[in-house]
């Protein structure tokens, strides 16, 4: 059994590195990968289930233990997405013009990546939902759980929102969505403007390190003096924001904080995303290297095919093993108890497993809504001589995994559950 599981892994492997085009930047992949881990193991660490006479409410542990805040600094990783997002939508546009490829046709193969598992989420959760209510939990247990699973969309919302606006802002220079976003803090914070006034920085903030994932598409940021100019002063700014001019030293929201750096995104989350783009692009070549090993890039290339199911139900897994445990045994430390010290911290790293073979158990079940693509006319993958199964100089060729556009196909390079 060992044997053919090793055998089975190896072959999965050499398909996958067969795949590979030989010029390609695997650190792209890598680093959307990186960015989803990021955002997965973040919230599993600050984000706490309190069992409080019957009912659930969500506790951070940066809020009893401020000292915590760098902890945020390494698992806040959205700018890196948004990076690598703008980069591969800018790159992709602009061979969709080049093969005469219709903009709705572009946008549709997109969008179709991102809310296909979107679509699987809100049908489980809608009758888990209704099935709660009428069996008698209690009203804000489900409006804890419910917000939790819904709260991570508005990430793909403006991702989707800037995707759709890639051929207006792709030569955007990224100083002028940070200027935005400096003018609304100023106005916020300085001024007494409301506070309604800060979602205008929503889609401004995370357009900085969008335009910059564009400029990287046209051949810009290039070399490292980019990655140092960028890691270095945005770190500097960061840093400055901090403490001298009073923002928050978490780069994630605290429950009862009275300003979060990330809802809205901030002048300091802004400042904050430039130095992670920086350090990006300083980490691309190391990358390279090290993804040339054909394990590592066969890891990454299989989370790449299922980055959408794993940033998706995450928060339904880590949910999914609280239930369960307050169940079978009751309140257990570091799941169901309020996080106050480092016992605590201990307790809930042993559980990171637990989460994570939830969600594996998770992924079998839905990761087929984001693999499935069904062929399209138009779209930004046509059919054509170098596409698995058509006819080549050698007549018809056997399926194979390929990948594109920073992520890995369908086909065969999927592991089956």
């Amino acid at each position: 059994m060992r044997d053919s599981v090793r055998s089975a892994v190896r072959a999965l492997i050499r398909r996958i590195v067969l795949a590979t085009p030989p010029g390609r930047d695997r650190a792209t992949d890598a680093l959307r990968a990186f960015a989803i881990l990021g955002v997965v193991l973040g919230h599993w660490l600050v984000t706490a289930l309190i069992a409080d006479s019957g009912t659930l409410h969500v506790a951070s542990p940066l809020r009893t233990m401020p000292q915590l805040a760098p902890i945020s600094w390494l698992f806040q990783t959205l700018a890196v997405f948004f990076l690598v997002g703008g980069q591969v939508a800018a790159r992709s546009h602009a061979s969709a013009r080049v093969r005469g490829t219709a903009y709705r046709h572009w946008l549709h193969a997109r969008l179709a990546r991102l809310f296909r598992p979107v679509a699987a989420v809100l049908a489980v959760w809608t009758v888990a939902t209704g099935a709660m209510l009428a069996s008698g939990v209690g009203f804000e247990t489900v409006h804890t759980l419910v917000k939790l699973v819904l709260s991570p969309l508005w990430f793909l919302l403006v991702f989707a929102a800037l995707t759709a606006a890639t051929p207006l802002v792709a030569r955007l220079h990224p100083l002028w969505p940070l200027a935005v976003v400096l003018l609304v803090d100023v106005l916020r914070f300085g001024c007494g403007a409301p506070g309604w006034l800060g979602w205008l920085n929503l889609p401004a903030g995370w357009l900085v390190p969008y335009c910059l994932g564009a400029t990287w598409s046209r051949g810009g940021l290039r070399g490292r003096t980019a990655g140092w100019a960028l890691l270095l002063t945005g770190a500097a700014a960061t840093a400055g924001l901090i403490l001298f001019a009073g923002y928050p030293a978490s780069m994630v929201g605290v429950p009862g904080a009275a300003i979060s750096n990330l809802n809205p995104p901030t002048l300091a989350a802004a400042t904050f995303g430039l130095a992670q783009c920086g350090a990006a692009l300083l980490l691309r070549d190391p990358l390279n290297r090290v993804l040339r090993r054909p394990a590592v890039w066969a890891a990454v290339a299989v989370l790449n095919l299922s980055a959408m199911t794993v940033f998706l139900w995450h928060q339904t897994s880590m949910m999914a093993v609280t239930a369960t445990g307050l169940y079978i045994a009751g309140p257990l430390p570091g799941l169901h108890t309020a996080p106050d010290g480092p016992a605590w911290i201990l307790a809930r790293l042993l559980w990171l497993p637990v989460f994570a073979g939830a969600l594996l158990v998770c992924w079998a079940a839905f990761r087929t809504y984001e693999q499935h693509r069904p062929r399209r006319r138009g779209t930004d993958a046509p059919r054509g001589p170098h596409t698995p199964g058509a006819p080549g100089p050698r007549g018809p060729q056997p399926p194979a995994p390929v990948i594109r556009e920073g992520r890995p196909a369908r086909p065969a390079v999927a592991p089956r559950a």
